[in-house]
């Protein structure tokens, strides 16, 4: 192989979370459409591999923030920052999570499952999970609803896990049930299910709970498995790299920003439930769930129930907090998004599988839904 077009990319990122693992794996994938590229993975010590580092000759860096941002900074060359709070350096490009939309789709997730009640469970002096606790109860107080909000204690006494595991307990049993819980990211939503075992609690029963990330070796680690907000991961991985590629050919760093979206729930045990007491409303929602690959409208789910169209619809807006056709949409454009960004299907077969005339008619509809139309969802969301 010719050296002299090989790109050095030294790549500092944290490869035991599904976050990180994802923005590898899309710079991965680039390098390889658009390389060669040769990386240097994150030592123990990022330290003591400064001096090695400078011997190398590296053309640009992905990273996470560190302490000794500066002595990288002072190699010299394309740095992208991987940051999940407020930009450090103003001229340099970075990737950052977009926690509102996070916190809708976890918040409107947990609502459709008619629950009233709701908290939050994050982590202090992380200002990413501030951002998400803020929008999330941003958008449940807009639906109504208030948020209690799990206060870590900053005392030694609880620092150790079974200590926390004790506070978070008695949090948990002061909660009116049933409660929805988004965690801030999967770690977080672990430790929600345990303390729920702790406290004698049943999860989806009394505590349904979300997490950030879907990481699905925690997910699954978890008893029962944790539903999560997923995140494009791959796809911010892969721009990031080429923004580099772009940047180690010249390219003026002015700040440029790349945004981590959610791009759906992924439903697991920990949040089913539906936790509506309204008989003919719940009927309704199973109705509208089971049927979502069908074409069918409001009245067949009137039909389902015992209840006139006008009274049914003034239930669902009142307990639901929409009106029986948005339901009906949202449920639909959310099986859409799974099968957009998780299946290889093409959109003439998921038109077909959702009964529509044609492309351009699921197109408008989900757009009404996501702003986006099919092909700029996949092309934005789905793993490469």
């Amino acid at each position: 192989m010719n050296n002299i077009n090989l790109r050095r990319v030294i790549l500092l990122l944290e490869t035991s979370r599904a976050f990180g693992r994802g923005i590898l794996t899309g710079v991965a994938k680039y390098s390889k459409l658009h390389g060669p590229w040769t990386f240097y993975r994150e030592p123990r010590s990022l330290k003591s591999s400064i001096p090695h580092l400078v011997n190398w000759k590296a053309n640009g860096i992905i990273m996470r923030n560190t302490v000794i941002n500066r002595q990288f900074i002072d190699l010299k060359i394309p740095v992208i920052f991987v940051l999940h709070e407020k930009r450090i350096f103003p001229n340099i490009p970075i990737i950052i999570t977009n926690g509102k939309g996070i916190a809708k789709l976890a918040a409107e997730h947990l609502i459709s499952k008619g629950l009233k009640n709701f908290a939050y469970c994050g982590l202090d002096l992380h200002p990413w999970s501030d951002e998400r606790k803020k929008y999330f109860q941003q958008f449940i107080n807009e639906a109504g609803f208030e948020v209690s909000i799990y206060q870590q204690s900053h005392s030694n006494k609880y620092k150790s896990w079974e200590n926390e595991q004790l506070r978070m307990a008695e949090w948990l049993k002061s909660l009116t049930k049933p409660v929805g819980i988004m965690a801030c990211n999967d770690d977080r939503g672990q430790h929600v299910l345990e303390a729920c075992k702790n406290a004698g609690l049943y999860v989806p029963e009394d505590v349904s709970v979300i997490g950030v990330d879907n990481d699905s070796l925690v997910c699954d680690l978890c008893d029962p498995p944790l539903s999560s907000v997923a995140l494009n991961t791959e796809y911010a991985g892969y721009y990031a790299a080429e923004l580099l590629d772009q940047l180690m050919k010249g390219a003026p760093s002015k700040g440029q920003e790349i945004l981590v979206e959610a791009t759906h729930i992924v439903k697991r045990q920990s949040t089913d439930i539906l936790a509506v007491e309204d008989k003919n409303v719940a009927e309704a929602i199973r109705y509208i769930r089971n049927n979502a690959k069908n074409k069918f409208f409001v009245n067949d789910v009137v039909n389902q129930t015992s209840l006139c169209r006008r009274s049914l619809e003034s239930r669902f807006k009142k307990i639901i907090h929409r009106s029986i056709q948005e339901e009906i949409r949202r449920v639909r454009t959310e099986l859409i998004a799974d099968l957009l960004v998780d299946t290889d299907l093409p959109i003439s077969e998921i038109t077909n599988m959702f009964n529509f005339i044609d492309i351009e008619h699921i197109s408008r509809y989900f757009k009404k839904v996501k702003g986006v139309g099919l092909r700029e969802f996949r092309n934005s969301y789905r793993k490469f």
